[in-house]
């Protein structure tokens, strides 16, 4: 695995706009710059970051810009400005030998899971999950968000679980903040375990599967003395979308040399069935140690996730926490 050098003062973020642009929200994408400048890192922003659209640029014009940063020599890192629902349509557009060629940091979150994704599990080089250049724009920055600023300048951060998290996003009209007790959950009473840390988005990463993006076969061949962590942020799927997703990635051999998987909270749940999100991991992942209702994805708090690194991972009565091995 190949670990991009951590970032220092002084060093230069590349933004692309992969997925939507920042257009429509430009007070807190500018109020994260700001955040990100504090840390004494410096910006340069590709053409179509501060577009009003879904989409930041056409697909050719997005894949041309997020690769133009990597073929920059200033540029220390990459990150996306924003997630979406239309960065798939990219990736035959990315110049992925020079992504390969200059490896270097790359972040982002939601549905920039597709490019991370793809990056680690095929060339071998970790990426970070769990924020997006306007990720930081609330102020003061809270604990959680601070760990994702330690972790990108290499500091061995402990993540444990959080003692409330918030049930409804920050855009709802009846947002209240983390108003809710967080406890984890698991078909385990306890669980130990280590390995390879992996995933994303499930909501995207479900429409990689038999694609030549997703090279989760020979990822795991590759990897197979450490065995795999799979994490899972699920934004909206259904219990039995869910479902039927994690039983189609067993039946594509995803599952092969799992030590565990760990699942983020549900932002939108529903079900058609009366189906529960529980019923759904009892039913597809019998037999693999799962933690789920964590600290992962789109609800608030949430981790940092290093894809691609080793990941100790623990958890009992409810209480867990997670630490990275960057070797």
């Amino acid at each position: 695995m190949i670990y991009p050098k951590f970032l220092k003062k002084g060093d230069l973020i590349g933004i692309a706009a992969p997925s939507a642009g920042v257009g429509h929200k430009l007070d807190q994408y500018n109020t994260s710059l700001e955040v990100l400048k504090q840390e004494g890192f410096r910006i340069l922003e590709t053409a179509h970051v501060r577009v009003d659209d879904s989409r930041g640029g056409s697909a050719e014009e997005r894949g041309d810009e997020l690769s133009s940063l990597f073929e920059n020599p200033e540029v220390n890192a990459v990150f996306c400005a924003a997630g979406g629902d239309f960065l798939s349509e990219i990736l035959p557009y990315v110049r992925w030998k020079s992504l390969k060629r200059r490896p270097i940091w790359l972040a982002g979150s939601s549905d920039p899971t597709s490019l991370l994704f793809t990056y680690t599990v095929k060339y071998d080089v970790a990426t970070l999950y769990g924020f997006n250049a306007g990720s930081f724009d609330e102020i003061p920055v809270p604990d959680y968000q601070q760990n994702s600023l330690r972790i990108i300048k290499g500091r061995k951060t402990v993540q444990r679980t959080s003692e409330m998290f918030a049930s409804k996003p920050g855009f709802a009209d009846d947002y209240a903040g983390f108003d809710t007790p967080t406890e984890w959950k698991a078909n385990r009473t306890a669980i130990k375990a280590s390995g390879r840390c992996i995933g994303g988005c499930i909501d995207v990463l479900k429409d990689l599967i038999g694609t030549p993006y997703e090279c989760v076969s020979s990822f795991i061949r590759r990897y197979h003395e450490d065995q795999l962590i799979w994490y899972f942020d699920n934004f909206s799927m259904s219990a039995e979308n869910f479902y039927r997703t994690l039983l189609q990635m067993r039946y594509a051999g995803w599952f092969a040399g799992t030590s565990a998987v760990l699942i983020g909270r549900v932002l939108f749940p529903s079900s058609e069935t009366g189906m529960s999100y529980e019923e759904a991991i009892e039913r597809a992942l019998p037999d693999i140690p799962v933690i789920f209702d964590a600290d992962v994805g789109h609800t608030n708090p949430s981790f940092t996730m290093i894809n691609g690194a080793l990941m100790d991972l623990s958890y009992r009565n409810g209480n867990g926490k997670i630490t990275f091995r960057c070797e």
